[in-house]
């Protein structure tokens, strides 16, 4: 069961610190500005950083960076409001950047 898991769930690349599972990606066809990107259902330990309006590829979104909760590195971001009604379903779901996780041992 140990190995299940493992395989299962994504961790900060720095220190190893639980911040997603598999379960809950929505998708694997984001792009971050340094290359591929998951969008999360839901993150654990993360903190967020302050809401800004960002004009990204899908449109004006408000969005705020997450980081993670122990080592502080950079991991993504979340949308907070989508001003588009074809992106309403990306609201309060997480972007995490590719080389940003790793396969951990949750």
């Amino acid at each position: 069961m140990a190995e299940l898991m493992a395989s299962r769930a994504y961790c900060c690349f720095k220190c190893q610190n639980l911040v997603a599972f598999h379960d809950d990606i929505v998708s694997k066809d984001f792009q971050a500005s340094n290359g591929r990107a998951f969008l999360f259902s839901h993150a654990m330990n993360i903190i967020l950083g302050p809401k800004e309006d960002r004009q990204l590829i899908t449109g004006l979104h408000t969005v705020a960076d997450v980081y993670c909760s122990d080592c502080g590195e950079e991991l993504g971001w979340k949308y907070i409001k989508a001003y588009e009604e074809t992106q309403k379903y990306k609201e309060g779901k997480c972007v995490l950047e590719k080389f940003k996780i790793i396969k951990g041992n949750g």
